[in-house]
């Protein structure tokens, strides 16, 4: 279930999106001992949902996603997948990294993608099944497509931000 979306912000009644904001807070704080630690300090923290804080990914532009794949053992056959992301911060004077130790599963869907992927719109962070971390993002997108999803599944996400350089 998704509960801070697009689909549960957008809604006719104000009343029922807050409603979907508490029960979220609460989805998170519930799971506390099963979610990751870094996913947790995000979702529950007072900055990170906010459009006004210059660390919120809120109206961020991707900047870049670099996977990686180290590799060990004799053949270097032992390999985990995980993922950098770099956004712009909406205000411009800083950037937000997200890093991905081991990822498990991603989706990444961009209809249309001429003009990048827009401002980083809304993002949740949830549990799967099995207790990894599930990300999803949504991006704005070209103006009139319908925009872009992320989903990744993830072992947890550490999260930085920096001021740019000039």
């Amino acid at each position: 279930m998704t509960y801070i979306l697009s689909a549960q912000r957008n809604q006719d009644d104000p009343a029922e999106a807050d409603r979907l904001w508490k029960e979220y807070a609460h989805y998170v704080r519930d799971n506390k001992a099963t979610f990751p630690s870094g996913a947790f300090e995000l979702a529950t923290s007072d900055w990170y949902y906010s459009f006004t804080d210059h660390r919120a990914p809120h109206d961020s532009w991707l900047e870049w996603a670099k996977f990686e794949e180290p590799a060990s053992g004799t053949r270097h056959e032992e390999r985990k997948l995980s993922l950098r992301l770099r956004l712009l911060g909406a205000y411009h004077d800083n950037c937000l990294e997200f890093y991905y130790p081991i990822v498990y599963s991603y989706s990444m869907a961009n209809i249309a993608t001429e003009t990048g992927h827009g401002d980083w719109l809304y993002d949740e962070f949830r549990l799967s099944p099995e207790g990894h971390l599930l990300h999803e993002i949504e991006w704005a997108g070209a103006r009139g497509s319908r925009g872009s999803r992320w989903l990744i599944e993830a072992s947890d996400v550490q999260f930085t931000s920096y001021e740019r350089s000039a």
